[in-house]
C-alpha cells in the first residue's frame, strides 16, 4: 500500500535509508549468497540449541519427577534470559559492531549447551540453560539489524525469510535429533550431540559472514540507550509489532510444548521417537518464511500479515479434532502460518525503525521471547486442568488478539512515499 507522507518525514526516512558504507548487498551476488548462508547457519544453531529440549520434556518429567509445567521451565528459563539479554546485546552491537557480537554469541551458547549436558541435577540444568539463552541473545538481537543494514531494501524480505528459514530448520533438526535420540540414549548424550553440532555451525558462521560495510558505531551510554528505546515507542507502528511478536511466539511455543504430551497419551500412544519425528512439520515453515517474506515485499506487509494469522487460527482449530491425520494437517498449517507471520513482522521492524535499529530489533525480540516464556509455561496450567481443549482455547485467544493487532497495523500510515510496508 503506497501512501504519501509529509516531505519532512520522507526526507528523514530517505536519509536514514541511504547506506553509510560502500553499498548495499545486491541479490544474486557472491556477497548475498555468503550472507544468507551465514545467517541461515546462525539461525539454525540458535533455534536448534534453544528448542532441542522441547521434545525431551516428557522424558525430563519422568527422570526428575516433575509435572509438565515444571518441565517446560527448561525452555522458558532460556527464552526469559534471552529476552533480557536482548535489551543489552542489541545496544552493545550498536557500539562494538554486528559480526563480533554474533560470533561470540554462537560459540558461547554451544559451550554452555555442552555444560548443561553434563549437569546431574535439575537445578544445574536450569542454570546452564539460562546461560544458553543469555548467550543466544547476541545473535538473535543483531541478525535482523545486520540484514536491514547490509541487504538492499528491495531484497530484505527475501533475506529475512531465508534467515528465518534457518531458524525453522534449526528448530526442526534440534527437536528431531533429541526427540529420536531420547528413545535410544540418555537425554545427557542427546544434548551433548547438539552442542557439538552447534560448535560446527558457529565455525561456518564466523568464516563466511561478510564484515559490516554500512555499520557506524553509536556511543554506548545510558542517555542514548533511553532515548533509543523511547524513540521506538513514539512510532505509530513499532509498539504494535512488538505486541504481535509476543502473541505469535506465545501461541507457537505453547502448541509445541504440549503436543508431545498429547501424542504420547491415549488414543495415540506414540513412541518418543515418533513424537520427535513429528517436528518435520517445520519444513512447512522453511518454505513459508522465504515465500511469504518475498510476497510481502511485493504486496506490502500490511496486506499479508493478517492473512497468515488467519491460517494459524484454522490450523489450531483442526488440532482440536481426534483423527491423527487431521491433527498433523492442522499443525502443518499452523507452522506454515507462524513462520510466514514472523518473517513479515520481523522484516517490517527493519523498515519502520529510522534510528537505533538494533534497539528496535531488540525490543521486538524481547517481546517475542517473553511471549515464549510466559505463554509457554502458562499453557501448562490449561493443559493440567482442561487437556488439549484448554490448550486450543488458550492459543485461539492469543491468535484472535494477534489478528486484531494485524488489522490495526494495516491502518498505520507508512513512513515514506513508495515504500511498501
Amino acid at each position: 500500500m503506497n501512501t504519501a507522507a509529509s516531505p519532512a518525514a520522507s526526507a528523514e526516512f530517505a536519509k536514514a535509508a541511504i547506506p553509510l558504507g560502500d553499498s548495499y548487498i545486491e541479490k544474486d551476488t557472491p556477497a548475498f549468497i555468503r550472507t544468507v548462508l551465514a545467517l541461515f547457519s546462525g539461525g539454525f544453531a540458535t533455534f536448534a540449541l534453544l528448542y532441542c529440549v522441547q521434545p525431551m520434556m516428557p522424558v525430563l518429567s519422568r527422570d526428575f519427577s516433575i509435572n509438565a509445567a515444571q518441565s517446560s521451565m527448561i525452555l522458558s528459563v532460556s527464552t526469559a534470559m534471552l529476552a533480557i539479554g536482548l535489551l543489552i546485546t542489541g545496544p552493545i552491537s550498536d557500539r562494538l559492531g554486528r559480526k563480533s557480537v554474533m560470533v561470540f554469541s554462537l560459540f558461547s551458547a554451544a559451550l554452555f549447551t555442552i555444560a548443561s549436558a553434563l549437569m546431574p541435577t535439575w537445578e544445574g540444568v536450569l542454570i546452564t540453560r539460562a546461560f544458553v539463552g543469555l548467550s543466544l541473545s547476541g545473535l538473535a538481537a543483531v541478525a535482523m539489524t545486520y540484514l536491514s543494514e547490509e541487504i538492499h531494501p528491495q531484497h530484505i524480505g527475501l533475506a529475512m525469510g531465508l534467515y528465518i528459514g534457518g531458524n525453522a530448520i534449526g528448530g526442526m533438526s534440534g527437536r528431531v535429533i533429541t526427540g529420536v535420540l531420547s528413545d535410544y540414549v540418555s537425554w545427557h548424550t542427546a544434548l551433548l550431540i547438539m552442542g557439538i553440532i552447534a560448535l560446527g555451525a558457529a565455525g561456518v558462521f564466523w568464516k563466511i559472514l561478510p564484515p559490516s560495510r554500512n555499520f557506524r558505531a553509536r556511543p554506548l551510554n545510558g542517555r542514548s540507550l533511553l532515548e533509543g528505546f523511547v524513540l521506538q515507542f513514539r512510532d505509530a507502528g513499532l509498539p504494535w509489532l512488538f505486541l504481535e511478536g509476543f502473541l505469535l511466539m506465545g501461541a507457537f511455543v505453547t502448541l509445541f510444548n504440549y503436543i508431545g504430551y498429547r501424542l504420547l497419551a491415549d488414543p495415540y500412544n506414540l513412541s518418543q521417537a515418533v513424537v520427535g519425528l513429528f517436528s518435520v512439520v517445520y519444513l512447512s515453515g522453511i518454505y513459508s518464511s522465504a515465500k511469504i517474506g518475498a510476497l510481502a515485499d511485493q504486496l506490502g506487509r500490511r496486506n499479508v500479515l493478517w492473512a497468515v494469522i488467519v491460517l494459524m487460527l484454522v490450523g489450531v482449530a483442526l488440532t482440536m479434532f481426534t483423527p491423527l491425520l487431521v491433527v498433523i494437517v492442522g499443525v502443518l498449517m499452523f507452522t506454515f502460518g507462524f513462520f510466514g507471520a514472523h518473517s513479515v513482522a520481523s522484516s517490517w521492524i527493519g523498515r519502520r525503525a529510522i534510528k537505533a535499529k538494533g534497539q528496535a530489533s531488540s525490543l521486538y525480540l524481547f517481546s517475542y521471547y517473553v511471549g515464549s516464556s510466559v505463554a509457554g509455561t502458562g499453557g501448562g496450567v490449561f493443559w493440567h486442568y482442561a487437556g488439549w481443549n484448554g490448550i486450543g482455547a488458550f492459543i485461539g485467544t492469543l491468535l484472535l488478539i494477534a489478528l486484531a493487532v494485524a488489522l490495526k497495523l494495516a491502518k498505520v500510515k507508512p513512513l515514506a512515499v513508495n515504500v511498501q510496508v
